[in-house]
């Protein structure tokens, strides 16, 4: 049996002889490769942390001590640690999910993959640990990967500061980076800290030759100790944590185990609160990783070990990459067009357009709330900004999205990557929140391209707005195939006509986005059946085009099919409208359940939900038979979850 194998919880790591430790080390990064190499995941930022993760579980009692990882595509290692050996399935239906889950084991806490958010939730636990007594247990944050960029991360420790006997230990772990090298005035006085040499280190350099000394050694030691101060200021940037009143210890060599450890007992054994700042490299011990310049295998799909490259796949058009070829292209038609970005340029492909015009975008770090008033004052100031980030991420600056940009209604483009179902990254990265949220929001544009062509194209006159904030949102993945529209009805694209083979207008489908490519072979399913279907596309689904008010009142019931949780979007917004008309038509929503989804693939969650061709043809064929040749509606039709 090998150590790794031997490993299937804290308590047998902490009986392991510590000089067995850099082979276990050795026996986890090699697992975590191969495994990795065949499923694809957050490889480099966990192998950075593998040390620290064994000096974490050896030194305090995970789950009475929580162990609170941001973000956690850190916690691989902790994985494995706490018995989880089997990542033959990592990201995928029924296997392990690539973020910690509380459902797989006591040892998770928070599986909210959100960046900057660990040190809150670690205020609050040991605040209650506080109030119910419980002196014997200690609360661990480990935060890095460029989540102390996040505003919400510096609320948190100023709250943190505030009481000096509360059992809480912020680690540290400054690699430089978040998916690429981290950004802004923190990440350079964190990178001031790694090229010098720490003042503690001096400190016990000074303590092992003073005290050799006879006579003079010991009071001259304690007055260095007592000008402390002066001496940090000497050797190293002064740290801003100890002003914020934090007990600081590092710069720490996060690959050294036994250094970690150190630290963290006396951490640990401060009492109050402190702050350990291990530097660690992303991607250690892979060389392939360690030199992968754009992001250290952030987040690898499946590749070859030896070489490092990604396993072979079709080629195929990107949703991204088109943004991104687009955006190119109106950087070189108008100079006030600027990119900004949370700290994911070659995620959200602004790659592209960064190196096209280097001094017009911004890398903001994990900070969308800045990175959306930021771009509303670009806007003030005569230039359009448009902010590339998830979906999902858009939540984390509603506010200001609602209260800045639209406020003041100020031509600001939001692009919304991995819209819809993303699947395998879980519950924390389905954008299926924004056609929601934003449906509130007053004067907001919100556009939903079906392909590439209409995402070139919206995007386009998204950018034109200048008086009010535009969205355009895609899904992750290859772009479907080119649907061309039939006609138009108003601004919308009509892409089949119900009237076509002499059929009658029994249903109409508006097709949100890439929902439209369903709902077309919806159309055609149920033509083979006699049932006339017109689709339309509505492209800007916000505001709606009030000629969809005509066209349903000519159906005899209106279906709307999107990939966005049903409530308060886009099948709300279309029964609202037609009820403001009058309009006396049922109307039938299908989206996603308004609920956290399991990881699984994109495809496998649609069929889950019910949104695939057959099952809606299935669905909507009861519908139209139900209401028989010239009934009339049937209210209770409206609003059926799929």
């Amino acid at each position: 049996m090998t150590l790794f194998e031997s490993i299937h919880n804290p308590e047998a790591l902490k009986k392991l002889p510590a000089d067995q430790l850099p082979a276990l080390a050795q026996e986890i990064r090699d697992f975590l490769v191969d495994s990795c190499s065949q499923t694809g995941g957050h490889l480099g930022p966990s192998l950075g942390v593998v040390e620290l993760s064994i000096a974490l579980h050896r030194v305090f009692d995970s789950p009475k001590d929580p162990i609170l990882f941001d973000t956690g595509h850190q916690a691989y290692a902790h994985k494995v640690l706490t018995g989880r050996h089997d990542f033959s399935n990592l990201k995928s239906e029924g296997g392990l999910s690539g973020y910690p889950s509380r459902a797989e084991s006591e040892h998770d806490f928070i599986e909210n993959s959100h960046a900057s958010t660990a040190l809150s939730y670690a205020d609050g636990m040991a605040k209650a640990n506080e109030v119910q007594g419980r002196t014997d247990r200690t609360v661990v944050a480990v935060i890095g990967d460029g989540a102390l960029t996040g505003g919400m991360a510096w609320e948190a420790l100023n709250n943190i500061a505030e009481k000096k006997n509360r059992r809480l230990v912020v680690v540290v772990n400054d690699n430089g980076r978040s998916y690429s090298p981290t950004m802004g005035g923190l990440a350079d006085h964190l990178a001031s800290l790694r090229m010098t040499p720490g003042y503690e280190q001096a400190l016990d350099l000074a303590k092992t030759t003073l005290n050799r000394t006879p006579v003079v050694g010991q009071p001259l030691y304690e007055a260095l100790h007592g000008l402390k101060k002066g001496l940090k200021d000497t050797i190293q940037p002064q740290i801003m944590f100890e002003d914020l009143g934090l007990k600081y210890l590092g710069p720490i060599d996060g690959h050294d185990e036994p250094a970690v450890e150190k630290a963290l007992r006396r951490a640990r054994d401060f009492g109050g609160p402190a702050i350990v700042h291990v530097i660690t490299q992303k991607g250690k011990g892979y060389a392939p990783a360690e030199n992968h310049d754009e992001d250290q295998f952030h987040a690898p799909g499946p590749f070859d070990i030896g070489t490092g490259k990604a396993k072979p796949g079709p080629k195929v058009e990107k949703w991204t990459g088109v943004f991104a070829d687009t955006m190119v292209e109106l950087g070189a038609e108008r100079e006030d067009i600027v990119g900004i970005t949370a700290a994911m340029l070659h995620p959200t492909g602004l790659n592209k357009f960064a190196e096209a015009y280097p001094d017009r975008i911004f890398d903001v770090g994990i900070a969308e709330q800045h990175a959306a008033t930021a771009a509303t004052g670009m806007a003030m100031n005569g230039l359009h900004p448009v902010v590339a980030v998830y979906a999902t991420f858009l939540n984390r600056c509603f506010d200001q999205v609602l209260m800045d940009a639209a406020l003041h209604r100020q031509g600001v483009t939001f692009c919304l990557d991995r819209a819809g179902v993303t699947g395998n990254d879980g519950a924390s990265h389905n954008g299926m929140w924004d056609m929601s949220i934003l449906q509130v929001v007053p004067g907001l544009r919100l556009a939903a391209p079906r392909d590439a062509a209409r995402l070139r194209t919206l995007l386009r006159e998204a950018v034109a707005v200048e008086d009010a904030p535009t969205v355009v949102r895609y899904p992750k993945g290859a772009v479907a195939e080119e649907l061309p529209e039939i006609g138009k009805v108003g601004s919308m694209d009509l892409l089949r006509r119900a009237t076509d083979g002499g059929h009658a207008k029994d249903l109409l489908i508006v097709g949100v986005g890439t929902m439209a490519q369903v709902a077309v072979e919806v159309a055609d399913r149920m033509a083979d059946q006699g049932i006339g279907v017109t689709v339309i596309d509505p492209r800007w689904v916000k505001p709606l085009d009030e000629a969809l008010v005509a066209e349903a009142a000519e159906h005899s019931v209106v279906a709307v099919v999107e990939d966005n949780g049903r409530t308060g979007a886009v099948g709300d917004a279309v029964a609202r409208l037609l009820r403001d008309h009058e309009v006396d038509v049922p109307v039938r929503t299908f989206g996603i359940a308004q609920e956290f989804l399991d990881h699984a693939k994109r495809d496998r969650i649609l069929q889950q939900q019910g949104l695939t061709p057959q099952e809606l043809s299935r669905k909507l064929t009861e519908t139209v038979s139900r209401r028989g040749e010239g009934g009339k509606p049937h209210r209770e039709l409206a609003d059926e979850t799929a």
